[in-house]
């Protein structure tokens, strides 16, 4: 059975997919691989898919637990920031 969620991209991620925020299909219960992996072919994030963590509802997910996920729930794509003021 799948959901609905929204899928937020920052920084690299965004300008790769060329989106800040999108609608998905997902499963509802879904490894935190399986779910790298698909949004790394849906939003082409080959070259930063080793860069990059996922949040659940503001939550880093982390682990090989499965994941229960709802309609309306956000997944954040997160990547490595530069920059800063300390050099």
């Amino acid at each position: 059975m799948e959901c609905q969620v929204r899928v937020l991209l920052f920084a690299k991620a965004r300008e790769i997919a060329g989106v800040a925020d999108d609608l998905v299909e997902i499963p509802r219960r879904i490894h935190p691989g399986e779910l790298i992996e698909i949004i790394v072919q849906k939003y082409r994030l080959e070259d930063i898919k080793d860069n990059f963590i996922l949040a659940v509802n503001q939550e880093f997910v982390g682990g090989s637990e499965a994941l229960e996920l709802k309609d309306n729930d956000e997944i954040a794509v997160i990547p490595p920031l530069s920059g800063g003021i300390y050099s």
